[in-house]
């Protein structure tokens, strides 16, 4: 089995993750599934209300959830329900005391968790095809089960956000570890890529693209502050009231406004050393299209009030953005690499 291919297609199935958690983040489906990691209490969740409802002579397996009384319970065993409720077969959810069922937002939660599982599971096969450089290259082995390592966690990650009932600052911790994540595939991706054309070093260039690498991270954690802003506007004013949620908004919108200007500046001055020192680098092309499209998207939301999809599409050039840029820095930071043919 070619390691490139796995690690590639471990690649595009945490990008799915990273637009699926977007989604889910846009359609406010983060508490769909109340409960980790089955839903409800079911490998496959529920498509409708009644599935939740206590019923008699109904069989019930232990874990499995019903709303009682707008309570969250769970099964403490095997049994089928008599005639008359009986809260002894029943315990609370003492994670939080969220009950809500919502078909859509339930399922797409369920997506989300069912794209990282096939994500965790092309991440297991990475590290085991990674055995056969345990010799030759154990650097690659090792990465490859760190990566392994970081999906657990991330997975665990997801469990205490939903713990939290979607808490802010554990939101962003998710991200921010996911963006580690694809860095992660992207340096193991780089050291099993044999070189296309041999490139120019310039410590100068380099410097700058590490500076925009860490601007672009500043950025997007700034970003996620105005979107708890905005997620505190839609439980005040309602989803509806799109032309309300940034009515006064709090400094950060500004400073995450403002930053962008120097996002962009850094990224255009790169692209003129690059030009003007013949180093090649082309992905500082992908880089300012990427950034332009994040432009596009952030302008939508402020002027056009959110139009659908805006938000999404924001956190995903975001997620694009960075990758480029910290391959681009790969690029910079050495012209050689390890050649690997499988």
């Amino acid at each position: 089995m070619s390691y490139i291919k796995v690690a590639r297609l471990t690649l595009i199935l945490v990008y799915l993750v990273i637009a699926a958690g977007a989604i889910v983040r846009m359609t406010g489906s983060g508490m769909g599934c109340p409960d980790w990691p089955k839903c409800f209490g079911y490998v496959i969740p529920p498509t409708e209300e009644s599935q939740l409802m206590w019923t008699p002579g109904q069989s019930y397996s232990k874990g499995q959830a019903i709303i009682w009384e707008e309570t969250l319970l769970m099964a403490n065993s095997d049994f089928t329900s008599a005639q008359q409720f009986e809260m002894t077969n029943w315990m609370a959810y003492e994670k939080h005391d969220y009950a809500t069922f919502n078909v859509f937002h339930t399922w797409t939660e369920y997506i989300n968790r069912l794209l990282g599982a096939l994500a965790g599971l092309s991440t297991l096969v990475l590290a085991l095809v990674s055995l056969k450089f345990m010799r030759s290259r154990p650097k690659i082995t090792i990465l490859s089960f760190l990566a392994l390592f970081a999906m657990g966690f991330q997975g665990w990650l997801g469990a205490i956000v939903v713990y939290s009932v979607l808490a802010p600052v554990k939101i962003t911790i998710h991200m921010v570890m996911a963006f580690a994540i694809v860095a992660l595939l992207l340096y193991l991706i780089y050291l099993t890529t044999s070189p296309v054309t041999e490139h120019k070093k310039n410590k100068t260039v380099r410097t700058l693209v590490l500076v925009a690498l860490i601007m672009t991270l500043v950025q997007v954690v700034l970003g996620t502050q105005v979107r708890e802003f905005i997620d505190t506007q839609i439980k005040t004013l309602g989803d509806k009231s799109t032309e309300q949620w940034l009515t006064d908004p709090e400094i950060t919108f500004y400073i995450h406004r403002s930053f962008s200007i120097g996002v962009v500046a850094i990224n255009l001055y790169i692209f003129y050393l690059i030009r003007k020192l013949s180093l090649g680098f082309r992905k500082i092309r992908w880089v300012l299209g990427l950034l332009l499209l994040e432009i596009i998207s952030g302008i939508a939301m402020n002027y056009f009030e959110f139009p659908f999809g805006s938000q999404a599409i924001h956190l995903l050039m975001a997620a694009f953005l960075f990758g480029v840029q910290f391959y681009l820095f790969l690029e910079v930071n050495s012209s050689r690499k390890a050649m690997i043919s499988s």
